[in-house]
């Protein structure tokens, strides 16, 4: 039988992890700048938690969530997003109570949709996210939204754009939902299954329908911007005030919705518009959830933050044609000839990678040519070279790749040879 990588899923080998690494490094430098700490929770929750946080109206939970049953008969979730995980951890350990508040988190890690596989998209997927949670200040909207505008930026992004609305408080989402279903109710049967469930919930998910986009009724659909009050409409002027002032430039778009039933007030999206990245051009989203540590017996603690997809950063990256920082390359090639000289390469070897030394040496008994041909592919700064002479006289063959020339080092001090030719050098 030949196995294969399941579908949706990918693996990336080592040419591809190298640039994996320098992504998650300049993840780490900014999280560190902006005082956000590292959060790591489990791959699996309780099924109840993404239903209860996400939405059971959203087709996360009613078509793309993997869940099983346990050996104890529970039922549980492969994590199709991350914030709900970290807010159930912000409650269960209290983190509420913290003298310093917000608390400003940040995670990495796989999630798991099953989705139509297709660029950037995968069914294992890997979300890089942010979540400030204990204030209610439009500023701190203004700092998660700089904070993701920043990753881009370090990672060599310069074709983006930023996109804001107000979804507003519970009494204007209130107030839109009656509207919406008096609109859509009179013609639901035009809809799709899906839309037709979602009219009492949720209305608000028909506008983001991939099926119906184009019915007019959509189009024609009461906008929300209308039924803002005044302090939500005061709140997100003051989030565009913030983002003016830190010289973040933005759009307002009216019809942007996010897809999971508990954000409010802030919405945002962060989008690539270079012209190689495709038809899907949204790098990242989040916004605010007041009111979602409280669905989930927390106390009252509002927040905001967002997610991204790796696998798309590391697309538009490439389309916009940003190079890669050049992988390490090799420090030392010990090239041993025979059973002896392998035993004292070995011990080289050794000594070589305690001293912080990148080394490696041939484990299939190759001819020298054979070894050195390594070498060079391996791109080694420098090459060792033991046979039974060397070993007899207790010394190695050093050899510069670069200048081509060698000499004959003392075992105990090839070590510090290497190292100070490379720090002058």
């Amino acid at each position: 039988m030949n196995f294969k990588v399941p579908r949706g899923t990918q693996d990336i080998l080592p040419a591809e992890t190298w640039k994996w690494q320098q992504v998650e490094q300049i993840i780490r430098e900014v999280c560190d700048v902006y005082r956000y700490k590292e959060i790591r929770t489990p791959i699996f929750e309780q099924t109840e938690l993404f239903q209860r946080t996400v939405g059971d109206t959203t087709d996360i939970v009613q078509k793309e969530m993997y869940t099983f049953t346990d050996r104890g008969d529970r039922s549980l979730t492969l994590r199709p997003e991350g914030t709900a995980s970290v807010v159930r951890s912000f409650i269960e350990n209290k983190m509420f109570g913290y003298p310093d508040q917000p608390v400003k988190l940040y995670y990495s890690g796989p999630m798991f949709r099953y989705e139509r596989q297709q660029a950037g998209r995968y069914r294992q997927f890997v979300q890089f996210g942010v979540e400030a949670i204990g204030s209610n200040d439009p500023a701190i909207d203004a700092e998660v939204i700089g904070l993701a505008m920043d990753v881009y930026k370090r990672a060599g992004l310069s074709k983006l754009k930023l996109v804001i609305n107000s979804l507003g408080d519970t009494a204007c989402r209130s107030a839109h939902k009656t509207a919406l279903i008096e609109h859509f109710t009179p013609h639901i049967d035009e809809f799709c299954s899906d839309c037709k469930t979602r009219l009492d919930k949720n209305p608000l998910r028909i506008l983001d329908c991939k099926v119906d986009s184009n019915n007019p009724l959509i189009a024609s659909a009461p906008s929300l911007s209308n039924y803002l009050n005044e302090e939500s409409v005061a709140y997100f002027e003051a989030v565009k005030g913030y983002l003016e002032d830190a010289g973040i430039e933005f759009e307002v778009d009216a019809n942007l919705v996010r897809g999971l039933d508990y954000y409010n007030h802030t919405a945002f999206e962060i989008m690539s518009t270079s012209e190689g990245f495709g038809a899907i051009t949204t790098l990242c989203g989040g916004g605010r959830y007041n009111g979602l540590v409280e669905e989930i017996g927390g106390p009252t603690a509002p927040g905001i933050g967002f997610a991204m997809s790796i696998e798309r950063l590391l697309l538009a990256m490439e389309a916009e044609g940003v190079s890669f920082e050049v992988a390490p390359t090799l420090d030392v090639y010990v090239v041993t000839l025979g059973e002896r000289a392998k035993r004292a390469g070995a011990k080289v070897l050794s000594a070589l990678r305690t001293n912080g030394l990148r080394a490696d040496m041939d484990y299939t008994d190759r001819r020298m040519k054979a070894q050195m041909k390594s070498a060079d592919r391996l791109e080694a700064n420098h090459v060792i070279v033991i046979g039974d002479e060397e070993v007899d006289e207790d010394v190695v063959m050093l050899r510069n790749m670069a200048t081509r020339q060698q000499e004959k080092i003392s075992t105990a001090e090839v070590v510090q040879k290497i190292l100070q030719a490379d720090k002058e050098g």
